[in-house]
């Protein structure tokens, strides 16, 4: 397989993922509707996100982005901190994860020290 072609399979899996990450949190307000006086899902909600929540939701954002190289970044988050790691190809695409992830609802900083551009042989 050249390398084209396992690019080209990394992006679907990656949409695949995100999309399926879409299909579960949309499950999820569907088996859930609002009580009465609760908010409904165009709604905005009081309730705080969740650290694990803004790292699925930074994964997939990044799965799903033809700049960054989701498959080679790993996200954590911690009260709202989130922490990108990787070595990717160009400043370029360190810079789009970062604003990718700047993005997301409930993150208040992203830490990316460890996120850098690997050395051109």
């Amino acid at each position: 397989m050249n390398s084209r072609t396992h690019r080209s399979l990394d992006r679907l899996h990656a949409l695949g993922v995100a999309l399926a990450l879409s299909v579960v949190s949309t499950s999820i307000v569907v088996a859930n509707p609002p009580s009465e006086g609760k908010t409904t899902a165009y709604e905005e909600s009081a309730q705080p996100v969740t650290d694990s929540w803004i790292t699925t939701k930074v994964k997939a954002d990044l799965l799903a982005d033809t700049v960054t190289k989701g498959l080679d970044i790993n996200v954590s988050t911690v009260n709202g901190v989130v922490t990108l790691a990787g070595r990717l190809d160009s400043r370029a695409q360190v810079d789009k994860a970062i604003a990718i992830a700047r993005g997301i609802k409930g993150v208040s900083n992203v830490d990316s020290k460890t996120l850098t551009v690997k050395p051109r042989n």
